[in-house]
């Protein structure tokens, strides 16, 4: 058995796996880890937990001490000289004249190393500007083309559901999405609507693809033929959310009838002829089970979420907090007879905040 820690590197969304090297860590410390890059700055996303010895077969890359004050100035100071050279390296780029669009600078932690992340249509001969970055900087350069897809995940953003993006938080690697996923969710083909920041088919489409394969395999297909309570029909639309079907009555063609998955039966599935398939008795209607609300009242519940028993006696038990309504005064009161009928009139209907009926 061996012990190990998460930690998730800063702008990033996947945690790797080190060897604690005898520390105690806890969730949300600052760590300072060794790497194939060299030495990092990270944060603790789980901490200490051992594994059994044929779990992980990879070798891990060791911590080498909790973060100290020292080391978070180090990190701003790199956060500070990330900006000068992502404006620095856009400078350079319009200068030489290149057709690629800078997203972001890295520095590592130790600040003898810059990666450039660019996007570009094709591929660029970046050469010249290299050599010209490194004798700004004086430290190692490297120029990393990446795509649109990644170019979202450095920059974020919020998505149409409001949320920050999922790439941002928590996905590790990106889910192949296609279209035949929105065809199958019954999703508006509109690329506006399906399509995430970064211009591709939005990640999310994949959350939910196998709950929707499985409703599709228990519902029929369009234009299947089907026995439902009132008679035999087609099947013109199909909602898997609701698993109910509309059904064009052979009795009725004109009007769709909404009927329940279990209240109709198969008979064919998907398009075909009707020829010698013998139609069985109307099923029975589907009955959804629920309590009786004569004796428990509609929608009379508790506040834990469930039905009181005693509600047919409490529902009809008069409120003694409750005022009782009074009734405006007198409309047909004249002058005459009560010179002070049509002021109080006015005062009743300021009083209870409603238009008076003559304006």
């Amino acid at each position: 058995m061996s012990e190990i820690i998460s930690v998730r590197f800063p702008n990033g969304s996947r945690n790797y796996d080190f060897d604690p090297g005898g520390l105690r860590v806890r969730i949300g410390q600052e760590v300072i880890v060794e790497t194939t890059q060299g030495v990092e700055f990270a944060v603790c996303t789980r901490g200490n937990r051992t594994i059994q010895e044929g779990e992980d077969t990879r070798p891990l890359s060791t911590v080498l001490r909790l973060a100290t004050e020292e080391d978070r100035r180090i990190l701003a100071w790199n956060r500070a000289r990330e900006r000068d050279a992502f404006r620095i390296g856009e400078e350079r780029i319009a200068a030489h004249g290149l057709e690629m669009k800078l997203v972001r600078v890295s520095i590592s932690f130790e600040g003898n190393k810059l990666v450039f992340f660019f996007t570009a249509d094709g591929r660029v001969d970046f050469r010249a500007l290299v050599r010209d970055l490194a004798s700004v900087f004086h430290s190692r350069i490297e120029l990393r083309q990446i795509g649109v897809r990644d170019e979202a995940r450095m920059v974020g953003g919020l998505g149409i559901c409001g949320r920050p993006l999922c790439c941002c938080q928590f996905l590790t690697n990106f889910l192949p999405v296609s279209i035949k996923m929105a065809k199958t969710q019954n999703l508006s083909l509109n690329p506006t609507k399906i399509s995430g920041a970064c211009g591709r088919l939005m990640c999310c489409l994949k959350y939910e693809q196998f709950a929707y394969e499985e409703a599709a395999r228990r519902l029929p297909k369009v234009e299947s033929f089907v026995q439902t309570p009132d008679g035999p029909g087609n099947v013109k639309s199909v909602d898997l959310l609701r698993e109910t079907v509309r059904v064009s009555l052979d009795s009725d063609p004109e009007h769709l009838k909404p009927y329940r998955c279990a209240e109709i039966l198969l008979l064919r599935n998907g398009k075909g002829s009707r020829n010698g398939i013998s139609v069985p008795p109307p099923p029975p209607r589907y009955e959804a089970e629920r309590r009786d609300e004569d004796a428990f009242g509609a929608g009379w519940q508790s506040e834990e979420g469930g039905f009181r028993p005693e509600a047919p006696e409490l529902r009809n038990r008069p409120n003694k907090n409750r005022k009782p309504p009074t009734a405006p005064p007198n409309k047909s009161a004249k002058p005459g007879g009560d010179g002070d009928a049509k002021r109080r009139r006015k005062q009743w209907y300021k009083n209870n905040k409603k238009g008076h009926p003559n304006r």
